[in-house]
């Protein structure tokens, strides 16, 4: 037994309202500068949709995540070294800006200049990329409340041979919001692509980041993550992704999008899980128990055998004690009403959701629900609008079980609260029928309805005293993007001030083909270069 920490998110997409609330936040703290027009660390899709980027569940296509060879080990789905090497200046796998939505703005001085007595003067649409007029075709939130959905939403992946049961026409539709941001796996396929080393996972709490420094801007971090929540900026030549908020998350604080949801949806706090098993249980040969595979890594942090050993392997005692008191851990392995998105991908990911019950109620009322026997609502749970095959191919590879087992205890929750709201008896043996008791339903409506702040993110602050030891052995303890003048402190990298037409002509500010980085190390501008001749700088010399 190997325990380690890792800090992790659940979303009640119950919940969620679809105000990008969070998106907004995110993108002012984290992506508000040149290069990232068209970066979203945190989104909001409407499913069924296609997502962001288009179809980007679709591995078929972008072949992302892990696969099993012949013989039953994990390799990326994307190729090994060798398919790297031969594709390293072409990668087929990586989705065009076509595929996430030309970023636009709005010529806004068209109308605020325009001459009295102009007739309907206009704030025509332009590319926040190129500055050039547009004609918009797609966008990161083009789907929104299922606009468009008769034409498009039945090439969402997710709907694949379930086309006859969900029908597009407005009236018949159903629709839930679904908020994704990096899910910091266990086994991140990011990191294993990335040949430059730049992408990392923390050992302290598991946080994936990338180091600015040594990122070479190859983007196979970019294929290779199957939620494509790895980003590459097009000024600084390197990737970029969602960092949890780490400075957030060392202080104690919740991430920005959890602070300001308006639903009060997310949950965040710690996870104790055994390293020795995330390998055995990423491999594991059939898809439909990965679910339960990767619930096997977890460990119960009321162990005492738990508690010595994650104590021996250097996690602090205050963590221990917030692994105890997490909500994660509760709705995840002890109540066991979160899943995981697209367990299929082999990444474990570390971010769940609650699936939404929300329709349960208006079709029990339909069929002639009786408050009296709230324990019929069971037979409603395969009459929703969408089929439960639509919610188990999102989060359980398939296996419609696990999903149904899941909406049976929130909606049992849901009749017992109902019940006693309305003065009403609830038959005592319906607790039972899900394997749970009336305290633990107690205890699950209270943190899924009406949990506090302080029940909600449970978040240990980083120990400064432990900066030497963590720094000896993985040699950075932060993330290169809040350097002094870096990507994220207001800086533009080594393309700053160059405009988009010189960045893809690879030649910055002068004609140089090289260009010194914050330490003033020269490098090489990959970008620049046609193939011939040599490319001095472009690898890091010996000794160096």
């Amino acid at each position: 037994m190997r325990p380690m920490a890792q800090m992790a998110m659940v979303m009640n997409l119950d919940k969620c309202i679809g105000c990008h609330t969070c998106t907004v936040t995110c993108k002012q703290v984290w992506t508000n500068r040149p290069g990232t027009e068209y970066v979203y660390f945190n989104n909001v899709e409407t499913k069924p949709g296609l997502g962001y980027p288009k179809r980007y569940e679709d591995q078929e296509q972008w072949h992302g995540g892990w696969t099993l060879d012949k013989k039953g080990r994990l390799q990326l789905k994307a190729g090994g070294r060798l398919k790297k090497l031969l594709s390293i200046f072409y990668n087929p796998d990586l989705p065009s800006i076509d595929d996430y939505g030309d970023p636009w703005t709005y010529n806004y001085g068209d109308v605020i200049n325009a001459p009295l007595g102009t007739r309907n003067p206009m704030a025509h649409s332009i590319s926040a990329l190129t500055g050039q007029d547009m004609d918009m075709k797609w966008g990161a939130n083009w789907e929104d409340d299922l606009a468009g959905a008769p034409e498009r939403a039945h090439q969402d992946p997710n709907l694949e041979g379930l086309q006859e049961q969900v029908r597009m026409e407005f009236e018949q539709a159903f629709m839930f919001y679904l908020p994704r941001i990096c899910e910091h796996c266990l086994n991140p396929s990011c990191v294993a692509s990335c040949p430059s080393g730049a992408m990392y996972k923390r050992q302290e709490d598991g946080i994936v980041l990338v180091d600015q420094d040594r990122c070479r801007g190859w983007r196979f971090c970019v294929s290779g993550c199957p939620y494509k929540k790895v980003y590459f900026n097009h000024r600084t030549g390197k990737a970029e992704k969602c960092t949890l908020c780490y400075p957030r998350i060392e202080a104690g604080q919740p991430t920005i999008c959890s602070e300001t949801c308006v639903g009060r949806l997310r949950y965040l706090g710690l996870m104790l899980y055994d390293a020795d098993k995330v390998l055995e249980a990423a491999a594991t040969p059939d898809e439909q128990d990965l679910y339960e595979a990767q619930m096997s890594v977890f460990l119960d942090p009321n162990d005492p055998e738990v508690v010595r050993e994650a104590e021996r392997n250097g996690i602090p005692h205050d963590w221990i004690e917030a692994a105890r008191r997490s909500p994660v851990y509760q709705l995840v392995a002890r109540h066991r009403v979160a899943l995981p998105l697209h367990p299929e991908y082999r990444t474990l990911p570390m971010v769940w959701y609650i699936p939404p019950l929300s329709p349960v109620s208006d079709i029990v009322h339909a069929e002639g629900y009786d408050d009296a026997h709230p324990e019929e609502v069971f037979a409603t749970i395969d009459s929703l609008r969408i089929p439960l095959e639509y919610l188990a191919n999102l989060f359980t590879a398939g296996r419609v079980d696990t999903v149904r087992s899941v909406l049976r205890k929130l909606a049992v929750v849901r009749a017992v609260q109902r019940a006693g709201q309305l003065g009403l008896t609830a038959k005592d043996e319906l607790p039972a029928t899900i394997g749970a008791t009336a305290t633990e339903l107690d205890e699950l409506y209270r943190l899924l309805a009406i949990a506090k702040y302080d029940d909600r993110y449970v978040i240990p602050k980083a120990h400064a005293e432990d900066a030497g030891r963590l720094m000896a052995q993985h040699e950075q303890l932060f993330c290169s993007l809040d350097t002094e003048g870096g990507p994220g402190m207001g800086g533009g990298g080594p393309f700053a001030g160059a405009s988009v037409e010189q960045f893809h002509a690879g030649v910055r500010p002068g004609g140089s083909h090289t260009f010194h980085d914050s330490d003033g190390r020269e490098r090489f501008n990959l970008f620049g270069w046609d193939g011939s001749g040599s490319a001095p700088k472009l690898f890091p010399e010996a000794g160096t």
